[in-house]
Order: C-alpha cells, then sequence, then structure tokens
C-alpha cells in the first residue's frame, strides 16, 4: 500500500481561507483545493492509496474541535488517517488523549511555529511520557530562522529523542524545513522516521545526497504537505532529485504502512 504520510484537508467551509494562511507563512502557491475529496482523487491519479490528514491546534480553546475534525474523518474516509493535536496551553490534555484514543485516532500532530510554543517546552514532557506508548508524533520542524531563534529545529528534536528513545516520531520535511545542514549534522541515521514534504524544490544537491546517504531509507516516508503540492507533482520530484529508481520510490512510498500499521 502506498501512503501519503503528510496532508491537511479543511472543512470545506475553511479551506479557502486554511490555504492562504499556508500560502502567506511560506510564501508559497497551495495547487489543490484542499478537501478530504479532492486530496483522495489527486492521490487516487498518483497511485496512491492512503493518506495521513494531520490537524494542528495554534491554542488550547482551538484541542477540542481540532480532535473532534480529527474524529470525523477518522471514521468517514476510510482511505484516511487523521492526526490529532495537543497544544501545551491545554490542561486537559489527558483527557484530550484518552478521547483521541478512545476514536481510533493514534497519532499528534506538533507544528510549533504555528501553534506558538517552543519544541523544548517542559510543558511537553509529560505529554510525550503519557503519549509515547500508543501514540505516532509528526512533529514539523525547522524555517527560516537560526535555531536559537527558531521554535523548531533539529537540535530540540534531537534532545526530545535522547530523552524519550522509544517516541514514535516523523521528523517532518527531512528533519528540519529550510534547516536541512543542522538535520544532517542531529538527525539523519538516528531511530526516527523523516517524511520528504516540501523539500525537493529547495533542499541542495548536497545536503540530500548526504541525508539519504547518512539515514536508512527505510526510515524515510512519502509525503507531499496536500494542499501546498499535488501528490503526482511530488512523487515526480522525488524521483528526479534523488534519481532513485522505480522500485526505491516504490519502497518509500510503501513505508507508510509500515509506520501507521506496523
Amino acid at each position: 500500500m502506498f501512503v501519503d504520510c503528510h496532508t491537511h484537508v479543511f472543512h470545506p467551509r475553511i479551506a479557502e481561507k486554511a490555504k492562504m494562511k499556508l500560502a502567506e507563512h511560506y510564501k508559497l502557491f497551495c495547487h489543490c483545493k484542499g478537501t478530504p475529496d479532492d486530496l483522495l482523487l489527486r492521490a487516487g491519479r498518483a497511485g496512491i492509496d492512503h493518506c495521513v490528514a494531520l490537524c494542528a491546534a495554534t491554542s488550547a480553546l482551538q484541542v477540542r474541535p481540532c480532535n473532534a475534525y480529527a474524529g470525523y474523518l477518522q471514521h468517514n474516509y476510510p482511505r484516511i488517517t487523521a492526526f490529532g493535536s495537543i497544544h501545551p496551553d491545554c490542561t486537559d490534555w489527558k483527557q484530550q488523549l484518552d478521547w483521541l484514543r478512545s476514536t481510533g485516532v493514534h497519532g499528534i500532530k506538533l507544528h510549533p511555529d504555528f501553534q506558538h510554543f517552543w519544541l523544548n517546552d517542559p510543558r511537553l514532557y509529560p505529554i510525550f511520557e503519557e503519549a509515547q506508548r500508543d501514540f505516532i508524533f509528526m512533529i514539523h520542524i525547522g524555517d527560516s530562522l537560526p535555531p536559537e531563534k527558531n521554535p523548531s529545529c533539529p537540535y530540540k528534536m534531537a534532545a526530545i529523542l535522547d530523552d524519550f528513545p522509544h517516541l514514535n516520531v516523523v521528523a517532518a520535511h527531512l528533519g528540519g524545513f529550510r534547516q536541512w545542514s543542522y538535520a544532517l549534522d542531529a538527525l539523519a541515521g538516528r531511530d526516527v522516521w523523516m517524511d520528504t514534504s516540501s523539500c525537493m524544490k529547495e533542499i541542495s544537491d548536497d545536503t540530500l545526497k548526504a541525508i539519504l546517504k547518512k539515514h536508512p531509507r527505510d526510515r524515510l516516508v512519502f509525503g507531499t504537505d496536500y494542499p501546498i503540492m499535488d501528490p503526482q507533482d511530488e512523487i515526480d520530484a522525488l524521483q528526479k532529485r534523488t534519481r532513485f529508481s522505480d522500485n526505491e520510490i516504490d519502497e518509500i512510498l510503501a513505508n507508510g504502512t509500515h509506520l501507521l500499521f506496523g
């Protein structure tokens, strides 16, 4: 089964507004509609069988509705695995984790830059401790700021892996969006998943080659960052930039099955 491990979908009522926010922050054009039906249509055209849809609450007040939407996606779209959200300002985070478990949602998306906290916030540690047994964490890493000024960075992620060696983590964007040299230093080769989303247009050839040489291919998963990118376009870009064979690309597309279902 081929899996897109990094997508974002929104209710049709807010999809356009959410897309504009994404485009404004990253100075990118969103190529797709941002709805579940559009995602699955485009994924199917690209030969992708299953998608991970990520939800991230930008405040504690949004955690509950965000997780409710994740539960809705999980139960109404068999080809989607939904990831819920948590926030260090959320005082009832234990109840939220229990609620996610009860609805069959076993993934959590953290995006410190959008959620307005730092990845090394000590309030996250009890959440990691409680959730590490049965949740997958998809964590956004990196931005244009240097690590010491960036809420998320490869070094902060590496420190969490040191403290929680059994945490099941996907370090998004090959471990550090626009911080790939730091990702090569701090995360490549470690026991952590990396996804390929939003990398192929910006990462340098030398750094991409170095990360792929150092990090095992069976710990790479495919991601598009839909609606920013179309799935077929990202498959084509991945093959062009990595020069992987068809079989090697298929391996990366299939790794998401091992991530999600063991």
